[in-house]
């Protein structure tokens, strides 16, 4: 072989390589809610692992699940990062969504009340909040009272306030007397004297709390960009683990949270049921419809 042979496939070789280098697919992605349930996400994208996979991100924000699957059916996204609740009554419903990948796999909330309320019996007569109807924090707190022996649909009465913000407003105007959340917000709730009732982890409800959804029809069209997108999330898993100074730092940017102490404490929340092995258990699917049918 020639030096100018050599040559004239070595350009080639790079020539080639560049074009593919820039050749990345663009990927329309919801996220559908403020918590640091989302992080595996955040640090993909902090951190350069939709790029390595060849995928140019697109990342919108939604304040609920549902908001996010119509869009996702309208088809104006690709995939949404939400919880299994917002995929079962839609997939019964006969649309074609599915949960790839399973990030959170029970509820890591906890149930916040008034300074007033002592214990879970003294829920019953009172108003709780949830981001709205149908979404994760409606059923996590329907689920919740159940196994705690209160009827959320007798003993209660569950209306909707919007975001972890406007849940801790609306019980600090007396509008509510409980509702759920997660860290930051725990910590937040605690310094304005409500009080922490009931660590939700603690009642092993199973649910898929967040994952990866997106709709079979774009598996089969774009199978690759799927599988790329799981790749990125599954090494920012373990990035999540592997740095946590780093993983709180992009914890920090996104939810505004420069306390030190909530930092460590949101870290700890998530991480401790954060899946190695992101598996969406079907057998979980199936207890989720179940209880939705409650």
């Amino acid at each position: 072989m020639s030096i100018s042979f050599r040559t004239s496939l070595t350009i080639l070789f790079l020539l080639l390589s560049s074009q593919l280098g820039f050749a990345q697919e663009r990927v329309r992605v919801g996220w559908a809610a403020m918590t640091a349930s989302h992080t595996p996400l955040w640090v993909a994208q902090e951190r350069g692992l939709f790029a390595k996979q060849g995928l140019v991100t697109e990342s919108i924000f939604f304040g609920a699940g549902p908001p996010a699957m119509q869009a996702l059916i309208a088809g104006d996204l690709d995939i949404v990062v939400t919880s299994a609740p917002n995929v079962v009554n839609p997939r019964l419903g006969g649309a074609d969504f599915v949960m790839i990948m399973s990030i959170i796999p029970t509820f890591i909330d906890h149930i916040i009340a008034a300074s007033n309320i002592a214990t879970v019996e003294q829920l019953k007569g009172k108003s709780g909040s949830v981001n709205r109807a149908g979404s994760i924090s409606d059923m996590g707190l329907r689920l919740s009272l159940r196994r705690l022996g209160i009827d959320p649909d007798k003993d209660v009465k569950i209306l909707p306030a919007g975001g972890n913000p406007e849940r801790l407003a609306s019980i600090a105007k007396g509008f509510t007397q409980f509702t759920i959340m997660n860290e930051p917000f725990i910590k937040e709730a605690e310094r304005l004297g409500f009080r922490d009732l009931v660590n939700m982890a603690t009642l092993k409800i199973p649910l898929h709390g967040n994952g990866v959804v997106t709709r079979e029809s774009i598996i089969k069209t774009k199978r690759p960009m799927v599988s790329r997108f799981a790749r990125a999330m599954t090494e920012a898993i373990h990035l999540v683990k592997a740095d946590k100074e780093g993983t709180k730092s992009i914890i920090g940017k996104f939810t505004r949270l420069t306390d030190p102490e909530g930092l460590e404490r949101t870290y700890k929340n998530y991480t401790s049921v954060l899946l190695d092995v992101p598996y969406a258990d079907p057998a979980i699917k199936r207890q989720q419809a179940l209880a939705n049918r409650q």
